[in-house]
Order: C-alpha cells, then structure tokens, then sequence
C-alpha cells in the first residue's frame, strides 16, 4: 500500500509501504477514502530534522471498514467511518468525563508518529476500533464528505475552543487566526451563540468565509495595532472570550492584549513555544484564565453531526482544494505558501 512520510522540513513522499493489518482484538483495518492536510501539518513541515524522519503523517481520515478483530462490536465490515485525530476507548475515566486526549488504555494517544500509522493512506490499522470509530449514515460518495472530514479534527479543535472559553450568548469573542481552526472557531462561536465575533485574519478569501460563518468584524492588523483596534471595536475593554488558533508566541501576546479582565484565553493552536507570560503583570492581575487544549473532538462528534447531516452548517467549506494521493507533497507546499487554505485527499 501507499503511504505520506516526511523525511525532514519540506521533504513529504508518497511511498510504498507494508500493508496495514489488524494485530490485536481490539484493531479494525479501514481503507482511506477521504483525508487531509492539517495546519498543523506544517509545523512539522517547516522544522523537522532529518535524524527525526521518517514519520507517518496525517491524523484527519474517513473510511471503510475492510477487517476488524475478534472483540470488535460497534462497527463492521462495509461501514463508512470518521477517525477522530486522537485514539480512545470511549470507556475510560477520562474519556467517561469527554476527555478522550487523556484516554487511559490508549498506548499512543494520536496518529502521526506515535501510533506509527497515518491518514494519508491507502489504509491504516485504528487500536481500539470500538471507541474511536464513529459510523457515518451516509455512503463513501455524498456530498457530505468534506463537512464529516472536519469532525476528525479541525471543525471539533475550533469547536472545542469556543467551549472551553464558555462562549455562549451575550458573549464578546475574537478569534486570532484565519486558517482552517480559527473559522470553524468562528463558525463555532456563531453556533454557540456569541453577540460579537470578531476575526483576526489577513487573508480576504478565508475573512469572506469568517464573514460567511458567522465573524461580525474582521481586522486584518497585527500586534499592537490589531490589539488597538479590537479594544476600540468593544468599548476599550477587549472581548470576553479569545480564541487562540494558531500556536505562536505573537498570537499568545495579542490574545493577552485584547482579552478583557475576568474574561478567557482558549489556546487550541499546537504551541510552538514552552513558556507564556502567566504573571501579575499580564494574566493574574486581571483574573484571566487561560483554558484549552488538544481537542477531545470524539466527545464532539454526536453533538455536530446533526448540524452537518440536515445542512445547517457546512464546515467542509474551508476545503477549497482537493486532490489524490500522489498530489499531498505539492499539497502541503501549497498550503505553506498560503496558497491554499485546507486540502482535502480523494484516495
């Protein structure tokens, strides 16, 4: 079968590898039909050392269940699946509280490396089959595809940052970060609710789509004069609820500057630094607090599936390129150069 590993930064290959199998009771083997590329994808893609490579990528994927093990209940051979981007067993203490990211009985919590498998696959071997599939009640070819895909993932992320910073009604929020997590994160914020919503981006063909999902405000500046902005949009007070969807120190400390005493930092972007001002000077002084995570988006997935199913909502809109297989290396360059936004994978 075919495979995408990154060898180091910039070096993503389509290669042949040893088929995907089912080794233990718990495991279902799926064959891909639909995956991605992740933002988060990119770090890795910018940074990664060659002595770190060859790693497996993708953690975003639907599929069809070709085998499954003995002890394999909930799904079977010919349903279509969404895997979300971290392993569980659904049963566990803390996948019993909706923390599926902290499962107790998965031995590698996520795709990509650890698990040693990948979505960007012609198949992947998923542990623990029974809690993390969910079936689909669609066929592999609807129309609905792109929008289930992000339940894998980025629409759960955006999702799960909207309510870990208590988004509801009467509510402020800014989202710092126009790609694929920061708009589900305003489509997020519109669902739950919130009276304003305001996005932070610089890039006109995904703010229209902010627009479209929900941002009532768009500010393109930066820094010190995107915070200026913001905090004459809301009274010079900043929005109650900051949604942090890209993961570098300059998003953290514009988030601090637009946040409003009391209110919440939700960090849903994959922190590339390891230390954040947390001081009297920036967050204790003001009681604000600071919430987040990776998402357990398994938890999510019955709560937006609805949505999806009757039309409400379509998520899979931030998917404005697809392409097969072979196609993934131009893809994650593309995406790099902010040439595209999101690409979906047709296996």
């Amino acid at each position: 079968m075919r495979a995408t590993l990154m060898y180091g930064a910039g070096d993503v290959r389509v290669e042949d590898v040893p088929d995907s199998v089912v080794k233990h009771p718990t495991d279902a083997l799926v064959r891909v039909t639909a995956s991605c590329v992740c933002g988060s994808d990119l770090w890795p893609y910018a940074s990664m050392k060659p002595d770190d490579g060859p790693a497996r990528m993708g953690h975003e994927f639907i599929g069809v269940v070709e085998d499954t093990g003995s002890e394999v209940t909930t799904v079977k051979r010919g349903d279509l699946v969404v895997a979300p981007f971290a392993i569980s067993d659904n049963t566990c203490a803390f996948c019993r509280e909706g923390l599926h990211t902290s499962c107790a009985h998965a031995q590698a919590n996520f795709w990509d490396g650890e698990a040693e498998e990948g979505g960007q696959a012609e198949a992947v071997r998923v542990p623990l089959a029974d809690g993390t599939l969910v079936k689909l009640p669609v066929a592999p070819d609807s129309a609905l595809i792109p929008s289930l895909l992000t339940l894998s993932d980025v629409f759960g992320t955006g999702y799960h940052a909207a309510v870990a910073g208590g988004v509801s009604e009467r509510t402020r929020v800014t989202v710092i970060g126009d790609g694929a997590v920061g708009l589900l994160g305003v489509l997020s914020a519109k669902r739950l609710g919130a009276e304003q919503i305001i996005l932070m981006g610089r890039h006109q063909a995904r703010t229209d789509l902010g627009r479209e999902f929900g941002a009532t405000d768009v500010i393109s500046a930066r820094g010190e004069e995107g915070i200026a902005q913001v905090r004459e949009l809301t009274g010079g007070h900043g929005t109650h609820v900051v949604l942090e969807c890209v993961g570098n120190m300059p998003a953290y400390e514009q988030a601090v500057g637009i946040v409003r005493p009391g209110g919440v930092i939700s960090r849903v972007g994959v922190p590339q630094y390891e230390e954040a001002p947390i001081g009297f000077g920036s967050l204790f002084r003001r009681n604000i607090r600071l919430a987040g995570g990776p998402a357990p988006v398994r938890a999510y997935i019955k709560v937006l599936l609805p949505d999806i199913l009757s039309g409400a909502i379509e998520p899979g809109k931030v998917f404005d390129v697809s392409t097969t297989l072979d196609g993934v290396p131009a893809g994650y360059q593309d995406m790099a150069d902010r040439k595209t936004l999101k690409v979906l994978v047709n296996s």
